[in-house]
């Protein structure tokens, strides 16, 4: 089993049984996610319990990619089960985080790990090689994460210093490392069952969305350290050797002739931290760090540690902070409470503008604890993030505001009577099943319709490039990449199965209700399904559609993918084998959210977004490419609304795109066995919930 450890570590928290699952038997669904919803869905008979139920069952998945050479794709890890931070129902989710945890599972023998059932008091989870153990957390219960991790690190070493030899247990081939533990761990948030609760490994690698930190909570699973010293076994090493050194020479970026400086999300993107900027300027005394076996850092360290591998919403979280200082300390407080940052983002904008405008003290409000006229100090950010850890006044006592907001901003509207007006007004700024906005879903409508269609915020940045390109062209008055009619070309020529359809990347007016938009939306779909959540690719590094240092500035993907996966495996699998098993797998979640409860009439955007015309959350205007008059440009989409009735002849378009019923959004059986999921067709039609042929 080339690039796969052959084993997945099943754990019966309840009965505390560990047993494990062979590979083999999930090895077709590729790894990370679409192995995971497999599982999930083989392990879990009734779809409808809720995230803290026991029954819910949590994967922590890996990839045959995983701790090989292969560049930002070998230090990924994805993360499932049913999740409580969206509403009104809390789907079946994912979340993934970078590192190391995951490589260190694959050498300590293991290819994911299946966590089932609630303990009957905290525990946590120690993996050494083939030994595994359940242990006792009491003593690490109430302990942030930074300080969980150190004390995790003292017991499994034995408290030797960092970069000491030591044995640590049973394994396939060496007997010691210098390495320490990879942790995966809850902070108090988790423990007091905050559904904005994280995951949090090392510094600064958060599973952020779906509120598996609570789920955790609920489990009394506190912490999984993990350490191992065996090897990965590749089909091919000198064929993968040659792929990365390929990959290098006509993609990479060349610190000599450097062709760009900032932080970007693509695979040229230079070593410079994305992180803990102010004003445009980088702090002096940071370094790039990165996941392990990635080429380009995106992650920053500092001579002070403050802030330390923060990236993307930690990093900016508490905007308001009055220094640079402030605001690094206080992802360092957000990271070790284990909160989730771009909920507390927008959570803690929608109360100062309910403070400023006088919305606070309305009826069925509790008290708000907070002094707004400190925003910007370490202490009102402290205060706020104790509030929304503990449940209480972020002062040790009694409130029910806190209580309120700290299952979610969402949740503690509706509880408050305000949800429909806050929604309707755009002051409470979560377009989609109750979570927060991220890109602009009135301008980049794939991401809006990703994300309605889906679970969570797709959070999938393989097309956000282009926007950034034109819209900062624009401000700089520079010309962008490449002109629009070249871009969408260069990117539509690589999207089989639907290769060469220009008007898939047309944002005007006229297109974004059609069935070319459809098409890659779907296309998006299987791409980040299979080749990006299940071979676990990075987001900020791939895919690689346009690079600077290409000849003709055409990038690697469509190529790179399937070469790097052929020669860790042994495999004879094209790139349209990755899209067609992404649309497997992206079938199989439908199944499970229908099964949970999804139907088409619950799939609508907010008012917000029908009524208000965009505010595009990164740039103060948004340029994507459009056909206007017949002619390809790059224009400014943000100052639109969407058309309510027109989006909904959009998901009847979708959903005959898919093969489901277009009447309900659900499977049929045809599409289902067409994908060999007549298992799940089966289930589906027991639960009155397959969708009909022929409409």
């Amino acid at each position: 089993m080339n690039g796969y450890a052959g084993r997945i570590l099943r754990v019966d928290l309840s009965t505390r049984k560990i047993t494990h699952i062979p590979t083999k038997k999930y090895e077709p669904w590729g790894g990370g996610h679409g192995m995971g919803s497999a599982i999930f869905f083989d392990l879990v008979k009734d779809k409808t319990i809720d995230g803290f139920d026991p029954g819910n069952v949590v994967t922590i998945m890996t990839s045959p990619l995983t701790g090989t050479l292969v560049p930002a794709a070998a230090g990924r890890t994805e993360v499932q089960g049913i999740g409580v931070q969206s509403h009104p129902i809390g789907w079946f989710t994912r979340s993934n985080f970078g590192g190391r945890f995951s490589a260190m599972l694959k050498f300590a023998g293991w290819d994911g790990i299946v966590i089932e059932g609630k303990a009957d008091r905290p525990v946590w989870l120690d993996i050494r090689n083939d030994k595994v153990a359940i242990q006792d957390a009491g003593p690490l219960w109430g302990r942030d994460t930074r300080e969980t991790q150190q004390k995790i690190w003292g017991l499994v070493t034995g408290g030797q210093d960092s970069g000491d030899w030591m044995d640590p247990g049973p394994g396939e081939t060496r007997e010691s490392t210098t390495q320490k533990p990879a942790v995966l761990t809850i902070g108090p948030a988790g423990e007091n069952l905050s559904r904005l609760a994280c995951l949090i490994h090392d510094a600064g690698n958060a599973a952020g969305q779906g509120g598996f930190g609570a789920v955790w909570g609920s489990k009394n699973l506190k912490a999984i350290s993990v350490i191992g010293t065996g090897a990965i076994k590749v089909h091919d090493p000198k064929g993968l050797m040659a792929a990365r050194l390929w990959q290098k020479a006509h993609y990479a970026f060349d610190l000599e002739h450097l062709k760009t400086t900032g932080g970007s999300f693509d695979f040229q993107s230079p070593p410079v931290p994305i992180t803990m900027w102010r004003g445009g300027r980088p702090r002096n005394d940071q370094r790039p760090q990165a996941c392990l076996g990635c080429h380009s850092g995106c992650r920053g360290r500092y001579d002070d540690a403050a802030g330390n591998e923060v990236s993307c919403f930690p990093s900016v979280f508490y905007w308001d902070a009055k220094s640079l200082d402030i605001q690094r300390r206080a992802s360092d407080l957000l990271n070790r409470h284990g909160l989730n940052a771009v909920e507390l983002i927008y959570g803690l904008l929608y109360l100062t503008l309910m403070n400023r405008f006088g919305l606070l003290t309305r009826s069925g409000i509790p008290d708000c604890p907070l002094d707004f006229s400190d925003l910007g100090s370490l202490e009102f950010v402290e205060q706020f993030l104790k509030m929304m850890t503990f449940g209480d006044d972020g002062k040790g006592g009694q409130s029910a505001f806190g209580r309120d907001v700290s299952q979610g901003f969402v949740r503690a509207a509706e509880k408050w009577g305000c949800l429909g007006s806050d929604l309707a007004t755009g002051i409470l700024m979560f377009p989609y099943w109750g979570l927060p906005i991220h890109k602009e879903p009135r301008a980049q409508v794939y991401w809006g319709y990703g994300t309605i269609l889906g679970d969570r915020d797709i959070n999938e940045h393989d097309l956000d490039w282009i926007k950034w390109d034109a819209s900062l062209a624009k401000v700089y008055g520079r010309p962008p990449i490449l002109p629009a009619a070249e871009v969408v070309k260069v990117v539509t020529d690589k999207m089989v199965p639907y290769q060469g359809d220009t008007r898939m990347l047309d944002f005007s007016e006229s297109n974004i209700y059609s069935e070319h938009m459809a098409k890659l939306v779907s296309w998006h779909r299987y791409y980040t399904r299979f080749w990006k959540q299940s071979l676990l690719f990075c987001d900020t590094r791939w895919p690689d559609f346009v690079n600077l240092y290409a000849p003709d500035k055409i990038g690697s993907t469509g190529e790179a993918e399937p070469k790097f996966f052929n020669a860790v495996t042994g495999n004879n699998f094209s790139f349209l084998d990755g899209i067609n098993l992404g649309r497997k797998i992206w079938n199989l979640d439908q199944a499970i959210w229908t099964l949970q409860g999804r139907h088409r009439d619950m799939v609508h955007f907010a008012d917000f977004i029908y009524t208000k015309k965009g505010i595009h959350v990164d740039l103060p205007e948004a340029y994507m490419p459009g056909m206007e008059d017949g002619v390809w440009d790059y224009y400014n989409y943000t100052p639109r609304t969407l058309d309510r009735k027109k989006f909904d002849e959009f998901k009847t378009i979708f959903y005959r795109l898919q093969g489901w019923d277009p009447e309900s959004g659900y499977p049929t059986r045809a599409t289902l066995d067409s994908l060999g999921l007549g298992y799940v067709a089966a289930e589906l039609d027991k639960k009155g919930k397959l969708g009909r042929p022929g409409t």
